[in-house]
């Protein structure tokens, strides 16, 4: 850990969250590998007691009145549990709670993110549909008017906490005519007659999250849960970019450091050839490139909470979030696939939870956002701050500070 950019106060936070890592039964563990557990409702009742849900959230709301910088640690943390275990804690208190305490009522709040926060409800965010991931412009659940109330009808899939959620974050379109960034809308609904979870996925990995496919049929939502303004669901779904995307790097890291640590330990006592195969280079340069893996994606993720601490623009925001979750995941999915390596045959047991870990982080570069999303937006993004004539203009330009830079009819550009 990097405890130089943790106050005093996170550093005790840090106390805390490990302890409820340690509290956490074995047998739970293993129960939701083997979805026995379908949702880990005692986990997240037991961080809410302890008040370790939504740190950055105002205290008046149940929070703590942290920063970024503790979130991401916070988050690290209980990765190490399981990345399942970080999904079920960050989608309630930071990606619900986030959207509500940004654009909901105080009447919202006190209904959805007090008791949410105390461990007494639980919440899912419901985006993706079956016929669009990514593309949350294609969303085709529909919420039509009717008196006081909406009625919403369509589906939403690949939703952790399908089973467990007492409400639901759903995005549904409002106006079929309008142009795609002002038809849909944002509600919370709740549990109730019609809503349904239809199927539950056997997943690859990070089971027991109640990972599920909702069905809405004529389910009746006040317009009094709307989040934001009618029609206003783009604005909603920008910020939660922020908190989904890097609590998703930062809980990718805590997932990946047992398998480390593992290895580390299992290499340094495992014989072969008469000696110890940590030193055997084809054994520790593979553990010094996932050491060195760690601690680039840890001063990634800190260097960006940071910088959304301190109120950065948001084009840089989205650029740095987007850069963050793709190299975070795609690295930490290397520093498992060492670990396993170094292990050899054993890593690829349950005699050892290293095979459980890379299983779990191979959703890490999908959900969220695919990494393929990250890296248009990072694109997007760097042309657009590099070509801006600001930027341009105060900056020393080396396009000519070559030898044949001015040579006739070489620079070509159409």
């Amino acid at each position: 850990m990097f405890n130089h950019l943790l106050s005093d106060e996170s550093l005790a936070l840090r106390r805390e969250v490990r302890d409820l890592v340690k509290w956490v039964p074995r047998q739970m563990i293993l129960d939701m590998d083997k979805d026995r557990i379908r949702f880990p409702k005692e986990f997240l009742k037991e961080a809410g007691r302890r008040n370790l849900m939504g740190c950055r959230y105002p205290r008046r709301w149940g929070g703590r009145g942290l920063d970024w910088v503790s979130t991401t640690m916070v988050m690290e943390e209980v990765g190490t549990l399981g990345y399942i275990f970080a999904c079920v804690f960050g989608v309630g208190a930071e990606l619900v709670c986030d959207a509500i305490i940004q654009h909901g009522s105080d009447d919202q709040k006190e209904r959805y993110v007090k008791p949410l926060l105390k461990g007494d409800i639980f919440a899912a965010e419901c985006l993706t549909e079956p016929r669009g991931g990514s593309d949350f412009f294609g969303t085709t659940t529909t919420a039509v008017r009717e008196g006081e109330d909406y009625i919403l009808n369509g589906q939403k899939r690949f939703i952790v906490g399908a089973e467990g959620a007492d409400y639901f974050l759903v995005y549904a379109r409002t106006d079929p005519d309008a142009k795609p960034h002002k038809a849909l809308t944002c509600f919370v609904v709740d549990r109730g007659p019609g809503v349904e979870t239809e199927y539950l996925y056997n997943l690859m990995g990070c089971r027991g999250g109640g990972a599920g496919r909702l069905v809405f049929r004529d389910v009746r939502v006040p317009a009094e849960n709307i989040v934001g303004q009618l029609h206003g669901a783009y604005a909603v779904f920008n910020t939660m970019m922020i908190p989904e995307r890097l609590g998703t790097a930062a809980m990718t890291i805590g997932a990946a450091r047992p398998a480390l640590d593992v290895a580390t330990r299992y290499t340094s006592r495992r014989k072969a050839f008469g000696q110890i195969i940590n030193q055997f280079q084809g054994v520790s340069f593979q553990i010094a490139e996932a050491a060195m893996l760690l601690d680039a994606c840890r001063a990634m993720a800190y260097t960006t909470a940071h910088a959304v601490d301190a109120g950065s623009p948001p084009h840089f925001i989205r650029r740095q979030v987007s850069e963050t979750k793709k190299f975070i995941t795609e690295s930490c999915q290397k520093v498992a696939h060492n670990a396993m390596q170094v292990m050899g045959g054993i890593g690829y047991t349950d005699i050892f939870p290293v095979e459980r870990i890379v299983r779990d982080l191979r959703l890490a570069s999908i959900w969220t956002g695919s990494n393929e999303v990250m890296a248009m937006i990072i694109a997007n993004e760097w042309y657009r701050e590099q070509m801006n004539p600001d930027q341009t203009g105060s900056v020393r330009l080396i396009d000519d500070d070559a030898e044949s830079a001015f040579v006739e009819g070489e620079k070509i550009y159409e």
